[in-house]
Order: C-alpha cells, then sequence, then structure tokens
C-alpha cells in the first residue's frame, strides 16, 4: 500500500506541475484601460504619459522639454502615451479617439491638441489632432509619422526612444511652420537571420511544452502502476 501512496504522490506532484505550466503559458498580459491612464486636460504641462515603460528618462526629459518650448512658442500642445496591451476587441485607433475625447471633451479644447499613442506589444500606433492643427499638421503627415517615422526604428529593433525622438523633431518642425522633413530615408540592407520567434513558431514551442509535459504525467501514472503490477505477480 506505501507504494500505491508514492505513486499516487508523484501522479499528483506531476498534474500540479503540468497545471501550473498551462497557466505560465497561457495567461494573458493585463491590458491597458483608458481610466489606467492619468488625465490630462488642455494647458497641463503633461507631455509623455509611458505607461508601457519603454522610455528612458534622458529621452522623455529631451522630449518634455521640446514640447513645452512648442507649446509655448505656438500654443500647439503634443502629447505621446505608451500602453502595454489593449483589451479585446480594441484597436489602437480606437483608444486614441476615447482618450483624445476623455482628455479634452469640447472642440475648444480639442482644437490645438495632438495625441499619439503606442501599444508596446504590437507596436502599433494611433494619432488624433484638433481642428486648427489640421491646418499645419494635415492628416497625410500625421499618418505619415506614425505609419513611417516611428515604425522605422521600431523595425529595426524596438528603438523606442529613437521612434519618440524623430517623430517629436518632425511633429514640433511642421508645428512650428518649418517645411516637413518627411520621413527617414530607408537604406536596404542585406536581410539577416532572425533572432526572435514568429508567432506561429511561438505557438508551436507552447504546443511542443504541453504535449511533453503530458507525456511525462502518462508516464508518471503508467509506469509506477505497471511497476507495482509486476512486482505483485512476482509474489
Amino acid at each position: 500500500m506505501s507504494y500505491i501512496r508514492y505513486c499516487l504522490r508523484q501522479i499528483l506532484l506531476l498534474s500540479i506541475v503540468f497545471a501550473i505550466s498551462i497557466g505560465i503559458f497561457t495567461l494573458p498580459a493585463q491590458a491597458t484601460a483608458i481610466y489606467e491612464v492619468p488625465v490630462v486636460s488642455a494647458g497641463v504641462p503633461t507631455w509623455i504619459v509611458d505607461k508601457a515603460d519603454v522610455l528612458s528618462l534622458s529621452t522623455k526629459g529631451n522630449i518634455k522639454g521640446t514640447l513645452e518650448q512648442l507649446a509655448k512658442q505656438t500654443g500647439k500642445e503634443v502629447r505621446f502615451v505608451t500602453i502595454h496591451r489593449l483589451d479585446y476587441g480594441e484597436t489602437i485607433q480606437t483608444f486614441t479617439d476615447k482618450l483624445f475625447k476623455k482628455w479634452f471633451a469640447t472642440p475648444a479644447e480639442q482644437v490645438n491638441q495632438t495625441l499619439i499613442v503606442l501599444d508596446n506589444v504590437t507596436n502599433t500606433i494611433g494619432v488624433q489632432t484638433g481642428a486648427d492643427v489640421k491646418l499645419i499638421l494635415t492628416d497625410a503627415i500625421a499618418n505619415s509619422v506614425i505609419g513611417e517615422t516611428m515604425p522605422t526604428p521600431l523595425r529595426n529593433g524596438n528603438k523606442y526612444n529613437q521612434a519618440f525622438g524623430d517623430a517629436t523633431d518632425r511633429l514640433v518642425a511642421v508645428l512650428s511652420g518649418q517645411a516637413d522633413p518627411g520621413p527617414p530615408k530607408v537604406i536596404s540592407t542585406p536581410e539577416v537571420g532572425r533572432t526572435y520567434l514568429k508567432a506561429e513558431e511561438t505557438d508551436a514551442n507552447r504546443t511542443n511544452f504541453i504535449i511533453i509535459v503530458i507525456g511525462l504525467l502518462i508516464a508518471a501514472t503508467v509506469i509506477p502502476m505497471a511497476t507495482w503490477w509486476w512486482y505483485q505477480n512476482q509474489d
């Protein structure tokens, strides 16, 4: 009977390990909700809300100083927000639109505002601008900032500091009445081997891991019982 209890303990232990392993590999990261983003209003000198914690202190300091100066000289206010993961069914643009309306509820509050939001899980970016801003920062330029200026350094190693720095430089130039410097020039380089896993490869690895754990669980169940049966027959 002591051997049977030992087998049952082993089965229970492996079952617990299996359950924990499944939980670790399937539990999604907590999404960032609108209500979790600090409230900002027009005229308030809050230029960066880095919820995803992807920017260095020096980058934040440089951008804050630059945007503060822009606001004083032109009245145009640019704000950056980073989040970690979107809620199910939410897109980065719907999140941006909702946050823009929450922060700036009336047309008078929205008129000089530019809001750019980045989700660091998908590296997708949304933008929303006020009526007066659109006269200078056209939708074409705004979409180029989030579709070309920022994604270029993100594609080259998730360089968030450079992405936001480049976006700041371009936005400030345009909103200050200077010529649009345009998106960065992309220089083609020979393709090198990937050092990261695609989503489908990650899923495959997770599936393989689960199969291995299940196999160990079955082995831990069958082998001790078979061994006990063999000993019983020897008697």
